[in-house]
């Protein structure tokens, strides 16, 4: 059964189209290994295709930029929020929308929320915070976010644009203090009370000092 909260399941993908999602799947999963055994500098675009069986031109038509590879990861959720807001329960706040949705990520341990303390996604993390253009290239995820959530939201579109910034950067605090608590040594588990609070309060604030439209 579907969440009030979760997006609307998007439409099944037809056979091309999912060799299209495995190739993509295929030669970011090979990249990240790469990167993260040899250093993100020290790999080429062209020691990335080899590695995957495919040409440096075939690369380049699945993935544009060297940074792409990483930030792969991020893609299907630079409209999670706006899709939250859009596939809403009838009557509910958009706030209160995307604050079950963080919630229920914290629970589910989902990485998005900053509190996964999987090794495969704290060497992740390592590569992603630890490398200046993979960090450049992440605002530009972000930027996109934070548009798609201003057209969710409608309305009057600087007051729209206010809202989603202000949305998108508690997300984005919430996520980032998890992210520097675990990795300082901490377990998911020890941090989880803490976080949920914080996702209280961070969403309490929304819902403090966001239009009435936006928060119920």
């Amino acid at each position: 059964m579907t969440s009030p909260t979760a997006p609307d399941p998007a439409p099944t993908p037809g056979l091309r189209e999912r060799k299209k999602q495995r190739t993509r799947q295929v030669l970011s999963d090979t990249a990240v290994r790469l990167f993260l055994e040899k250093g993100y500098d020290k790999v080429s675009v062209a020691e990335v295709a080899a590695a995957a069986e495919v040409s440096k031109p075939t690369l380049f038509r699945y993935f544009p930029a060297k940074e792409d590879l990483v930030l792969h990861r991020f893609a299907d959720h630079e409209d999670e929020a706006a899709r939250v807001v859009a596939g809403r329960a009838e009557g509910q706040a958009p706030v209160e929308a995307l604050r079950e949705r963080f919630l229920a990520g914290l629970g589910r341990r989902d990485p998005v929320t900053g509190l996964c303390d999987h090794p495969a996604v704290l060497a992740y993390q390592r590569l992603l915070y630890g490398t200046p253009s993979l960090v450049a290239r992440l605002l530009g995820y972000q930027e996109r976010s934070e548009r798609a959530l201003a057209e969710a939201l409608g309305g009057p579109p600087v007051q729209a644009r206010l809202a989603a910034g202000q949305i998108v950067a508690v997300q984005r605090i919430l996520a980032e203090e998890n992210v520097r608590r675990i990795r300082a040594g901490e377990s998911a588990d020890d941090v989880e009370a803490d976080a949920v609070r914080a996702a209280e309060l961070g969403f309490g604030q929304l819902a403090d000092g966001l239009p009435d439209r936006f928060r119920g």
